[in-house]
């Protein structure tokens, strides 16, 4: 079963952790939808949304566990992204983990299982 990526502004991610639900970053409440990202698709996410940002957590979920509410829509260049329409209920996280910037500017990710 796959895994599926968010990217989450650490305050964010405490908030939610907090109250048990993520309801998202100001993108994704104006989207109307989460953002996620496949193991191949999370690194250039993170460089091109979230370039030289600081205080980020990665946040792991079996795309599987979120049922009907995840769609996989065409995005980028025609690729399909996983979007959730609706709250995450953070039961549903495998794990999480910061997500630093290394001395070239780029974020060290954690070895990511597809």
């Amino acid at each position: 079963m796959p895994l599926i990526y968010k990217i989450a502004p650490a305050d964010l991610w405490r908030t939610a952790q907090a109250v048990g639900t993520f309801v998202g970053a100001p993108v994704d409440v104006a989207d109307g939808y989460i953002h996620f990202s496949s193991a191949a698709q999370v690194r250039e996410t993170a460089a091109r949304h979230f370039g030289g940002a600081h205080d980020l957590v990665l946040i792991a979920l079996e795309a599987n566990d979120l049922g009907v509410a995840l769609k996989w829509e065409p995005s980028r260049g025609g690729a399909l992204f996983p979007h959730l329409y609706g709250p995450l209920d953070i039961r549903h996280v495998q794990w999480s983990a910061p997500l630093p910037l290394g001395p070239d500017g780029r974020h060290q990710f954690p070895e990511l299982d597809a």
